[in-house]
Formats: structure tokens, sequence, C-alpha cells
């Protein structure tokens, strides 16, 4: 959260898998509810209804603006922002964004759904907040999180975006993205997910946890049967040979360029895949394009003169 004369930019990437701030990530699950659930952890109170946040999982919708859950998450993530700085009332710009290749289609109808309600009453963690939506941008998924260090980006490189749903590819020369060369695949880790559960069950006919899928692929291992292990680590490296057989798709050549990876799925890069170190340069950072998406804001507001 930055902030910009009297409001404060907020930049919220809306992802499948986890909804990400500038300084918070959170799974994107919510659960409505009419009167208030037993278990209240991440709670919060709107328009009479109850939703708990981080509770199960949000299937992938191509259109973020088909329901209320994304507003409703939307709302928690700006409660944590603004819980970090001991604040309950502030004017909120968002910044948000959407898929590479969607965002020309999608932009105004994401847009219209953020700003659907200019004053907001809501409690969250049992704290009554009160924000004024003065505005809403939408920036292109992934590019935002090399935004602000697109200095670095000499010669001809591929950016990769690898997320819960979506994986987008970006090419970038000489500092410039190059709009004709960019894509958006449903090839994210979640499919990958599912993948290990289908052979889990083929091979063992038994169900492995997403919990136990989440740390293998973010840790390269867990505590679980040798055997189911191998498995898992050779469907794992299957499907992020799958990542690498589209970017050649798309002309990826690493004899010829650099190969920038951001998103949460860079972990099957790290994890899983043969690459040289020096082509390839993995972004830790989950929290990057929310924080990317912030500095375009900035960058936006301030070429305007700060008008909204």
């Amino acid at each position: 959260m930055r902030k910009f004369n009297e409001m404060y930019v907020i930049g919220i990437d809306h992802g499948y898998g986890n909804m990400k701030t500038a300084n918070c990530c959170f799974p994107t699950g919510v659960m409505k509810s009419d009167t208030e659930p037993t278990f209240v952890s991440d709670l919060l109170q709107w328009n009479g209804k109850y939703y708990s946040i981080g509770v199960g999982h949000k299937e992938f919708t191509a259109d973020k603006f088909t329901d209320e859950d994304y507003y409703v998450l939307t709302l928690a993530a700006i409660a944590r922002e603004l819980r970090r700085e001991r604040l309950t009332e502030a004017s909120v710009f968002i910044a948000a964004g959407l898929p590479l290749t969607w965002v020309r289609e999608q932009k105004a109808e994401f847009k219209k759904y953020l700003l659907q309600h200019s004053d907001v009453k809501f409690s969250f963690h049992n704290t009554d907040y009160r924000i004024k939506i003065v505005g809403a941008e939408i920036y292109p998924q992934g590019f935002a999180a090399v935004a602000e260090n697109l200095g670095d980006f000499k010669g001809v490189n591929m950016l990769c975006d690898i997320g819960n749903g979506t994986m987008n590819l970006l090419r970038i020369v000489n500092k410039k993205p190059d709009a004709q060369r960019m894509f958006t695949e449903k090839y994210g880790t979640h499919q990958c997910a599912l993948l290990i559960r289908e052979q889990m069950m083929k091979h063992y006919h038994t169900i492995i946890d997403d919990a136990i899928i989440t740390e293998i692929l973010k840790k390269g291992t867990a505590d679980i049967d040798g055997q189911y292990l191998e498995t898992v680590i050779k469907t794992a490296k299957e499907y992020t040979a799958g990542i690498f057989h589209r970017l050649r798709e798309h002309e990826y050549d690493p004899k010829l360029m650099k190969l920038y990876v951001v998103g949460g799925g860079g972990c099957l890069i790290r994890n899983f895949a043969d690459y040289d170190a020096s082509r390839v340069i993995i972004n830790e950072d989950i929290c990057a394009t929310a924080k990317g998406y912030e500095y375009m804001a900035l960058v936006s507001l301030n070429r305007n003169g700060g008008v909204v």
C-alpha cells in the first residue's frame, strides 16, 4: 500500500489460487452464510452476510466479475493492508490486473466490478472498516511484476508468469514489451495438481491432500511414503517439461534470450526443471505483481497530475 495525496493505492493480484497484496497472501476461497459460522478465524461481515475468507477453493473462471466472490476477497485484501497501518477508514484506489491477452476485452468490466460501491462499510477480524473506493485501474498481469525493472531487460527476453490458473508469456526486446508476442494459456499450478491427483489415484487408488501437493511443489519434497513422493515428483517434472514445450512453441530459445519467471509457479521451474541458472531468472516474491500494480498506478497518477 502506498499513499498518494489523500488516498491509498492498494495493489491486489486476484489469483486463482491466492489473493496477493504488496504485503500479504491468502487463499482464494470464500464461503458465504446467513449465520455466524463455527470457525471464525478469517471472518468478513458485509451486507448482513458472513463470509469465511480462505475457505475452499474457487473454481477457475475466465471472467472474475461474474459473482461477488472476488469483490468480497478484494475487501478482505484491502482490510489486511489497512490493518498493517492501523487504519480503519481510508480513501482507496485499487490497482489490479488481468492476464495479458484478456486485458483489452475485460478491462472495462472488471474495473466497473471493482467500482460497484463507492462507500463500503464492513468488518473483518471483528474490526469495522469504512472505505471510499475513489478509483481503480487494470494492468497487464505478469508484466507488472517487472515494470519497475525494465532497465534490466536488455536484448531479447521472455517473461513467463506462472500462476495457479494461467501461464502468461511476453517477449520483451531492449526494455520494450512486444504486444504482438504475448500469450495466455490455461496451464498453471492447479492443472499440475490435478494431474498429480490423477496419477496417485491411477497407481495407488489413493487421494492425496492438496496441502501435501502444495508442499512438494514449493519445497521439492514432503514427509510421505517414498514411492508416493517419487510419483508426485515424476509427474511434476513431466508437467514442468510441458511448460518449456509451450515456451518453445512461442519461439523461446535459451541460446538467444533470457527467461524471466514470475508468479507462484516459479517453484515448478526451480524444483523440477533442468535449466541454466545464468539464463533463467526466477523471481521468488509471490507479491511482486501486486507491488507492480502499485508502481504502475503511481506512475499513471503522477503523469495525470493526480487525477483519478
